[in-house]
């Protein structure tokens, strides 16, 4: 759930997730791709000076959390269990609508 950017002063950046690439489960629909999409805000805001489009990912990934859905690393009682490509969908159907 960690975004991260390395920054220079002369350069756009480098935006990735903490987590790393996580080759154990590539292929299984089971990454969380939060992060990412979290990473792609912090380019927004810091590298494309895109405030208003980083704040509507970020506002995004908030609903699509407060609406229960969660993958198996995050997953706690109560919650929706769901795949990258769920989260993912759940979260382009809330960017959709607004």
């Amino acid at each position: 759930m960690l975004p991260s950017a390395s920054l220079g002063t002369d350069n756009p950046g480098v935006y990735e997730p903490v987590h790393g690439s996580a080759p154990d489960i590539a292929g299984k629909n089971l990454a969380n791709p939060l992060a990412q999409v979290l990473s792609a805000a912090m380019m927004l805001r810091y590298a494309l000076n895109q405030p208003q489009a980083a704040d509507l990912i970020e506002n995004s990934v908030l609903q699509v959390l407060q609406q229960g859905y969660r993958t198996g690393d995050i997953m706690s009682p109560e919650m929706k269990l769901v795949g990258c490509q769920a989260m993912g969908e759940a979260l382009m159907t809330i960017l959709e609508l607004e």
